[in-house]
């Protein structure tokens, strides 16, 4: 059935334009058996040079002069096209459904030889962390009916999305909620830059905290810090009281303090640690499952702390032919579109480069290791700290990509910051005086301590 299955497909590919544009995309040549393969490489080849399903005379000619015209079984392939030149006549909607049904089952066996592959060591560029999203990409194989948005036709649903409230993750900090026109969206990846000791575990502490507190399911994946050490800190900041005080608590108010906050919020907290470097996506992605199976857990925000020191699913660790730019760029990637198959947002942060921790303004490009970072996350941030601001428990942010909203308004602004406290605060309007100046434009003695 199969070997006949796929002489009707191509038979079809010859005769059935709609049947072609709407499968074409779909069908690799790793899905046909050898005997077929080349004369789909003939019809794939034509359609790409000409626009238009080709006759059979035009694929024997094609043939002729083709490199293949040399095989032992060219006569075999002369043969299978002249059997074509009929239109093998099926149900459309069944040709369609079988088509794909086939798509999906050559996808899954070729994913499942090519993660054998790996298994064994016989692959040279990806390791065992790849064959969940190898296995992912192979059950996903589905023929999508959009093939797009028509500008003038789809009018009326532009409209309609426009005027659709989108569901956001608010922030409890004004300046934040205003730069994103309400909070971070589904389906994105946030990223705090900072460099080390200004607060890229605080800020993301803090907003897991609030998340927490508005009633949000919350993952916090920590790489770099023991679970223990990161609850920690969550405890700061929901119990408002000094971090070095927490462990002279007695226990009868630290109990009453876990039942105040659990009386106020429906939703739940989850710390998990991974060794450094060691856990990529595969491993959250598989953590995500186990949560919901034994816990019934679905998280509504993911952070991840932090970037640089987690692990690809797709490549193998630095070293040869990988260099840290596409090393890095192949996390945030994987990292978004975990994001995106989750449909929630992901925060995580990254390091500035030796050069960007001295410099008097952070930009963009210094980012550590990878410029592939920022062009893969939706929302970029910098958090920049100076004597002058240390001294008034005041933290700079500076937007260095926003695609939420514009982001040359509020370029900078000022958030107060409670070290203590582990938390992040707004500040009085006369505070934001500062962020308006840009910080290469003050003098050396204003930053001379400048740390980012």
């Amino acid at each position: 059935m199969a070997k006949n299955l796929q002489k009707i497909i191509l038979s079809n590919l010859l005769h059935n334009e709609q049947f072609t544009r709407k499968a074409l995309p779909h069908i690799k040549v790793s899905y046909f058996e050898d005997e077929y393969v080349p004369v789909y490489k003939l019809i794939l080849s034509f359609i790409g040079s000409y626009n238009k399903l080709p006759n059979p005379s035009a694929l024997e000619i094609e043939f002729q002069q083709s490199d293949d015209v040399t095989r032992k079984d060219a006569n075999e392939v002369v043969t299978l096209i002249k059997s074509l030149e009929e239109k093998e006549e099926v149900d459309e909607e069944w040709l369609t459904d079988s088509t794909e049904k086939w798509c999906k089952d050559r996808a899954v066996y070729l994913a499942i030889m090519e993660s054998i592959q790996i298994i064994d060591g016989k692959s040279k560029d990806r390791s065992e962390g790849a064959i969940p999203e190898i296995l992912s990409d192979a059950l996903g194989v589905s023929f999508d009916s959009n093939v797009g948005h028509d500008y003038l036709e789809n009018a009326e649903e532009r409209f309609d999305f426009y005027h659709l409230k989108e569901d956001k993750f608010a922030f409890d900090l004004e300046k934040f909620n205003e730069i994103t026109k309400g909070g971070v969206s589904r389906k994105t990846l946030n990223i705090i830059l900072a460099g080390t000791g200004v607060g890229k575990s605080l800020a993301m502490c803090h907003f897991a905290s609030a998340a927490l507190a508005q009633g949000q399911n919350v993952l916090y994946i920590t790489l770099e810090m023991a679970e223990e050490k990161i609850a920690e800190r969550i405890d700061a900041n929901l119990f408002d009281i000094d971090i070095k005080d927490i462990e002279n608590m007695p226990k009868q108010t630290f109990d009453n303090k876990v039942k105040k906050i659990q009386s106020k919020t429906n939703g739940k907290l989850i710390i998990k640690e991974y060794p450094t470097a060691a856990a990529h996506t595969g491993h959250f992605r598989a953590l995500l499952d186990e949560l919901k199976l034994k816990k019934d857990f679905k998280p509504d925000v993911i952070f991840i702390d932090y970037l640089n020191i987690a692990a690809s699913a797709r490549m193998k660790g630095l070293g040869g032919s990988i260099n840290s730019y596409t090393y890095i760029k192949a996390i945030a990637e994987e990292l978004r579109g975990l994001a995106v198959e989750f449909n929630l947002p992901i925060w995580s942060a990254t390091q500035v480069t030796r050069t960007g921790f001295g410099n008097t303004d952070v930009e963009i490009t210094d980012t550590s290791e990878s410029f592939g970072l920022p062009a893969t996350a939706d929302l970029m941030l910098a958090l920049i700290s100076t004597e002058q601001l240390e001294g008034m428990n005041q933290l700079m942010v500076k937007q260095l990509k926003n695609r939420y909203n514009d982001p040359t308004q509020n370029k900078r602004f000022i958030v107060g910051i409670d070290r203590a406290k582990m938390r992040l605060y707004d500040v009085e309007d006369s505070a934001q005086t500062l962020s308006n100046e840009n910080p290469s434009q003050q003098s050396d003695s204003d930053y001379s301590s400048f740390k980012i």
